[in-house]
């Protein structure tokens, strides 16, 4: 416990590899991220918010232990939060949350003690990424999704507008220097 606690305040997390591409934009980057296995968790009907941080503190249990070996799982970064908009601007969405399984759990993870909880084999794909400082919430990030949108748009980049990725690297104890992204995905 006290690692992992360790880690939320002080970072230094393992990181899923990637290969940076050649961006038309210096307002954004392009990422291929390699195949790699997540641990996640859907959360439906709740206000962004409320169901990124109730998907958080399941995957937090899970990796505190609550698993079927009751093995502690090292935090990573960053956390992942796939969003799929309802077709209303106020209507509620579904967040995948997912945290990056650790090289040395990727081949044989512990399997989750509850059903909520499965691992997601990502396939190697390609995001546009953008990245903003402070607190995230679900109004600023609907606005950097717009501007990465508008930035590929104006360099012609084919893109999936829906869903997307709302990605956090820092702790909620860290207040400042913090580091957010949004993702798009390749077309």
């Amino acid at each position: 416990m006290l690692r992992a606690v360790g880690k939320l305040v002080f970072g230094n997390y393992e990181n899923p590899k990637f290969t940076p591409q050649k961006s038309k934009g210096d307002d954004y980057e392009v990422r291929t991220y390699h195949t790699t296995q997540w641990l996640s968790t859907t959360v439906s009907n709740m206000e962004q918010e409320e169901a990124l941080s109730t998907g958080f503190r399941r995957l937090f249990k899970y990796i505190q232990g609550n698993n079927e070996k009751q093995m502690k799982v090292d935090m990573t970064s960053p956390v992942t939060c796939l969003i799929n908009p309802g077709e209303e601007p106020s209507s509620e969405s579904a967040c995948t949350v997912s945290f990056y399984l650790p090289e040395e759990h990727q081949a044989e993870p512990p399997k989750p003690s509850i059903p909520e909880i499965f691992f997601e084999n990502r396939k190697e794909f390609t995001v546009f990424v953008r990245t903003f400082g402070g607190f995230a919430n679900s109004q600023n990030t609907r606005e950097e999704v717009q501007k990465l949108a508008e930035s590929l748009k104006r360099d012609g980049i084919k893109f999936k507008e829906a869903p997307f990725y709302r990605v956090g690297y820092d702790s909620p104890f860290k207040l400042v220097n913090r580091r957010n992204e949004v993702w798009l995905m390749q077309e």
